[in-house]
């Protein structure tokens, strides 16, 4: 049997935040980040979203390490919670082994875990596994992207990257890495889709700076600044323009707090001489010469920034003295909650200058750009969007094709499912997909009355797997109506059509079967009933069967799968 590497997502993928991937490779297993996402509207009750590690918690004896590319709280958030389930060592940089300790402290799990630092350019032997870090630019200090290299090939995961050429920090991406990398061969290319629906470059974070110093020179207001606890930098520029300008500045908010005092022991932050100041003390201070660096610029209820919009901060009580400066833009799906704080400022009288206003935030994502220069230098094989809603990841495909790139990951397989890498099955697949004529008129009677009656079905179908509305399946594939798609099925029919030519060639080929108990036993566990007699009379048997064939293939459950 040929060897495989399996690439599983268990979050990232068809959304923002919740970020986790699985690779699998000779009976043993590595994972690579583990973060948290926001709750959603509808989540009442809900602090944080997590990943789904059954997979993992079964496979708990083949695992091998977690490997961390920086520490944001959607890479990093959810590891308290996994390692309460499975124990794994954890390899990271240093910055972000001291975040990620902070965590271990809260939840009572630093005696329990072994977390090893390391340095980009070094290379961790976990298993089967070689995995090398390699520096990259991004909104927070010490990220990398790792190169995981397998009998199988390389596989370049890029985690979260901008190209910056003026960091902060002096430590630009290693570019040069990635470009011996693709000269010595990649098998596959996982790179962020964050910003790829913006033009040209992200600019460099130390625009940010300039604006800082614009904003407080000659003010005479107290200045209350709001960002993102973890961009180091960021707050260095805060700092640095506060001691230009002869203010002294106070820290408020625990997650800024303790980022402030992780940043600063290990050398990442450096804090002007006579600069800092408790909270309670920089309140005798004329209000010319304050400056306040705050946590809740998404909003949240309990940030310090929400609890002085809304006076319930015990130190600070904001009014018409006060100019506050958010320095972040809103995580999608936190517009609203931003914009009640930014209203509620506005009422107190407070100046505000946000985003909109000025160049007051750069994001820590490449634009198409940026990823374009990131696919000519690795020159994968096979290329795989990953870190993005579903039109992010489209978009991120097409990008790769407009550079001459074929070996584009088929989104609607990779996003709900996993991604296997075989020797044989590779060639098998690209030539189906490639070469597969689509023409209704060969396919069985039964598949063609589907096509011809029953276009919303596999999209129903793929709706109930992920537990949403047909309608919020439709809108995350970038349809804003049921009838949208109706207008467009063609190219739907013609994508479903060459899956089923794929995925029966991939069973013949490896004799899988799919008896009656399999497809009862999947069945059920998709719509709560064993009864498929409709589903068949309504859509064929030979229809009903691949699919449940295909979902059973993807989700691991025969183990001689090609």
């Amino acid at each position: 049997m040929a060897e495989k590497l399996k690439i599983i997502p268990l979050g990232g993928l068809n959304e923002i935040g919740k970020n986790m991937t699985a690779y699998e490779y000779g009976g043993e297993i590595i994972v690579v980040d583990c973060g948290m996402a926001f709750p959603g509207d509808d989540m009442y009750g809900i602090d944080c979203v997590i990943p789904d590690v059954s997979y993992l918690v079964k496979n708990r004896s083949r695992l091998r390490g977690l490997f961390i590319t920086h520490g944001h709280e959607d890479h990093i958030g959810a590891i308290p919670y996994v390692l309460k389930q499975i124990n794994l060592p954890i390899y990271c940089t240093k910055f972000t082994a001291g975040l990620i300790k902070l965590k271990l402290q809260e939840h009572g799990l630093v005696g329990s875990t072994k977390l090893i630092t390391v340095e980009p350019g070094q290379t961790v032997r976990a298993g089967k596994f070689q995995v090398e870090f390699i520096h990259v630019n991004h909104s927070i200090a010490d990220s990398v992207a790792f190169a995981i290299h397998t009998r199988m090939g390389t596989v370049v995961h890029t985690g979260d990257f901008k190209i910056d050429s003026t960091p902060i920090d002096g430590e630009v991406i290693d570019l040069a890495r990635f470009g011996e990398l693709g000269k010595q061969g990649v098998l596959a290319l996982l790179a962020d889709s964050t910003n790829v629906e913006r033009p040209g470059y992200t600019m460099s974070e130390r625009a940010v700076g300039a604006t800082f110093k614009r904003q407080f020179t000659g003010c005479d207001k107290r200045i209350i600044v709001t960002t993102f606890a973890s961009n180091v930098h960021r707050i260095q520029q805060v700092l640095d323009a506060a001691a230009a300008c002869g203010r002294k500045v106070a820290v408020t908010g625990r997650s800024m707090e303790n980022i402030m005092k992780v940043s600063t022991e290990l050398g990442y932050m450096k804090v002007p001489k006579n600069t800092l100041m408790d909270i309670n003390r920089i309140k005798g201070l004329p209000l010319s010469q304050q400056v306040i660096v705050t946590t809740g610029s998404q909003g949240e209820e309990m940030s310090a920034l929400y609890r002085m919009a809304f006076s319930t901060h015990k130190q600070v009580d904001i009014g018409a003295g006060d100019k506050v400066i958010i320095s972040a833009s809103a995580i999608p799906g936190n517009e609203v909650t931003v914009g009640r704080v930014i209203n509620e400022l506005f009422r107190k009288g407070v100046k505000v200058v946000y985003d909109r206003a000025d160049m007051l935030h750069v994001s820590g994502h490449a634009c198409q750009e940026e990823e374009k220069m990131m696919l000519g230098l690795v020159k994968p094989k096979y290329f795989i969007p990953v870190h993005g809603e579903y039109r992010m990841l489209w978009q991120h495909g097409e990008l790769a094709e407009s550079m001459g790139m074929n070996n584009v990951a088929e989104l609607k397989t990779f996003v709900s499912n996993s991604l296997l890498f075989n020797q044989e099955a590779n060639e098998l697949y690209g030539q189906l997909y490639d070469a597969a004529e689509v023409n209704t008129d060969t396919l069985p009677e039964d598949v063609q009355q589907y096509f011809t009656n029953t276009v919303l079905y596999q999209p129903y179908l793929y709706a109930q797997m992920r537990g949403v509305s047909l309608e919020t399946m439709l809108s995350q594939a970038g349809y804003s109506s049921v009838d949208e798609y109706l207008e467009n099925s063609e190219s739907s029919k013609q994508s479903m059509i060459k899956q089923i030519l794929i995925m029966q060639a991939l069973a013949e080929k490896n004799n899988i079967v799919c008896d009656t108990d399999i497809l009862n036993a999947e069945f059920s566990r998709y719509f709560g009933s064993t009864d498929m007699t409709s589903y068949v009379n309504a859509y064929g048997e030979n229809y009903v069967k691949t699919n449940i064939l295909h979902d059973i293939v993807m989700q691991n459950q025969i183990d001689n799968v090609a």
